[in-house]
């Protein structure tokens, strides 16, 4: 068919130009790269005649997300194409970072390297049918494939309306979807739609080095970011016993929970990855001989099925394992030196809290008014800081207005919440994935294998909310930036609650300097995967 964004070739030209925009999460180029995608979509003839369906919508800090609306006679029956066009930085690639953005100038330049790459990278190289570059996989390839089935719309293509989504900040908060959805339950109105299917272009993740299976998913798995902050006891590198270390504590969490197969979910052959730290240290700011008295940690927790209840408790529990091991710990220590000196030892207690209870006990210490307004306070002054930093900071002066508590450990929840979505149990996801199955076993010989969760965290996780939000409360009442600055659009989740599907293309080594995506797939066949299941979903075929 005729268009600019249909062939390999067109496909290729388009996937660089999106590439070369340096569009890193909370970077110019990401703001750049929304407006570039408006303007391109605005050259389109059917959206110089349907200006309204073609929106730039503001997030923050500059940045922002574009809709698009192909609507095809009177039909409701609308398919949302999902998309996020930030990427992670590049100080992976080293004395590449120059090119890290110039896919095919930085796979000529690798090639004359190719000795000095690992196996599977130099064979990928050597074959010509992959592109190297940040982006190129995770996932403006999907969202140039998207943007063909645009054009397909406009050409009548498809018996539905299609309404594209592309949005920043994926990678860090997801800021751009938590924006978007208010606005897709707006234009579900406004336009008078009936939402479907999602449809995310995220690639295939390998489950184990050199998997070459290829897959499809029908949900995406939940995440949530547990943190612990260690309140010891401070005293002079020279009276160690008279203190406590607070990495001690961190050091007895870590051990505890760091890749700890408990954790796993299982739900048929797929299991959920341990938890691992994201962030561990100190909040010693400068060097002296007093001991760290306070250090944070936080752990990535994926979830599948399970509830956030359970998982609470299960964390919690750790924390007091954590706190009865680093008593026994500093008995024992205590006992062994005495024997070298004679000494008073503390008689060492590590009180567990929730943030929820420390916040109930400041209040009830300080007054509620004044607790809040020291929230406030640190909320105005934090600026541009880090949500998970304002968070921590947030606990840590609640703490120490409870000194007297001696030393703790305060189990929180700092942004970003990724809830478990699933459609596997829908029949027109099921039937969509068995078409597109069969199609491409029939057609290209490729075996596509269902999988019922996204591995690797997606947007789709905010079009789904089926239970009123009630398994969230937990978490977000010991979230300290709940309602603080961050918050979830829970009652427009609830609404939308669309059935979701992630089609997207191969690559390998995401987020990585090797970082690569299979063109012949993404651009040959991808393009006919995801027409087959948008004309499945609107029309049914068998």
């Amino acid at each position: 068919m005729q268009g600019s964004w249909q062939t390999k070739e067109q496909l290729v030209k388009l996937l660089t130009k999106l590439v070369e925009h340096a569009s890193i999460t909370g970077s110019q180029g990401e703001i750049a790269l929304g407006k570039y995608l408006y303007y391109l979509l605005k050259e389109q003839k059917y959206f110089k005649k349907n200006p309204d369906f073609l929106q730039l919508h503001p997030v923050n800090n500059g940045r922002s997300f574009v809709t698009a609306l192909v609507k095809q006679g009177d039909t409701n029956e609308t398919v949302v194409l999902l998309n996020h066009f930030d990427v992670v930085d590049v100080t992976d690639y080293g004395d590449l970072t120059s090119l890290s953005f110039q896919p095919l100038k930085l796979t000529n330049v690798l090639k004359a390297r190719s000795s000095q790459l690992p196996e599977q990278v130099r064979e990928d190289l050597e074959s010509g049918e992959w592109l190297f570059g940040r982006g190129t996989m995770d996932m403006k390839a999907g969202l140039a494939v998207q943007l063909t089935m645009v054009e397909r719309a406009i050409n009548g293509d498809f018996k539905g309306n299609l309404l594209l989504v592309s949005v920043p900040d994926e990678e860090v908060n997801s800021a751009g979807m938590i924006s978007a959805v208010p606005v897709l339950d707006e234009l579900k109105q406004r336009f008078g739609l009936t939402y479907k299917a999602c449809i995310n272009s995220e690639p295939m993740f390998a489950k184990y080095p050199e998997d070459q299976n290829y897959y499809i998913y029908t949900g995406s798995i939940g995440k949530v970011l547990a943190s612990f902050y260690c309140s010891g006891i401070e005293t002079h590198a020279g009276e160690p016993f008279s203190g406590l270390n607070a990495n001690l504590l961190l050091s007895e969490l870590n051990r505890l929970l760091e890749l700890n197969p408990d954790f796993c979910e299982q739900e048929g052959v797929e299991i959920s990855p341990p938890p691992t730290s994201l962030k561990m240290k100190d909040l010693k700011e400068e060097y002296s001989v007093q001991i760290p008295h306070t250090s944070i940690s936080m752990y990535n927790m994926f979830i599948m099925n399970g509830s956030i209840s359970d998982l609470h408790c299960k964390l919690l529990q750790v924390v007091k394992e954590a706190a009865l091991n680093v008593e026994e710990f500093y008995k024992k220590r205590s006992q062994h030196y005495h024997k070298l000196i004679s000494f008073s030892p503390l008689d060492l207690k590590v009180k567990v809290l929730t943030f929820m209870e420390l916040l109930q006990i400041a209040k009830k210490k300080y007054g509620e008014k004044a607790i809040e307004r020291r929230i406030r306070e640190l909320l105005l002054k934090s600026g541009a800081e880090d949500e998970r930093d304002l968070s921590t900071r947030i606990v840590a002066e609640l703490a120490g207005l409870c000194k007297e508590y001696g030393a703790m450990i305060v189990l929180f929840y700092s942004p970003p919440y990724y809830p478990s979505v699933s459609s596997k149990g829908n029949a027109m996801i099921q039937k969509t994935v068995e078409y597109m199955t069969a199609y491409a076993e029939a057609n290209y010989q490729i075996e596509l294998k269902q999988q019922n969760y996204f591995p690797g965290l997606c947007d789709l996780s905010f079009v789904q909310l089926n239970d009123n939000g009630k398994a969230v409360s937990q978490l977000t009442a010991n979230m300290p930036l709940y309602g603080n600055g961050y918050s979830l659009p829970l009652s427009e989740m609830q609404r939308l609650n669309i059935p979701i599907l992630n089609i997207g293309p191969v690559g390998r080594d995401p987020h990585k300097w090797t970082e690569r995506l299979h063109i012949p797939y993404a651009f040959e066949i991808l393009p006919e995967l995801l027409s087959i299941a948008i004309k499945t979903i609107f029309e049914g075929e068998k």
